[in-house]
């Protein structure tokens, strides 16, 4: 197996995680899920104020 071998055997692999990663990403199974998350940043949390400080 020379480094050409290699080099394509890793491309591949690459290619073929990447196309699995988006298909995970755009599913609709975990669609509830993203957005879930996607609004965490504007959640209010328990005992801040609008000023940023604790009670």
């Amino acid at each position: 197996m020379d480094i050409n071998t290699l080099r394509t055997i890793v491309t591949v692999a690459s290619f073929a995680l990447f196309i699995g990663i988006v298909v995970w990403a755009w599913s609709r199974r975990r669609r509830g899920q993203f957005d879930e998350a996607a609004m965490l940043p504007f959640a209010e949390k328990e005992g801040v104020e609008a000023s940023g400080e604790r009670k």
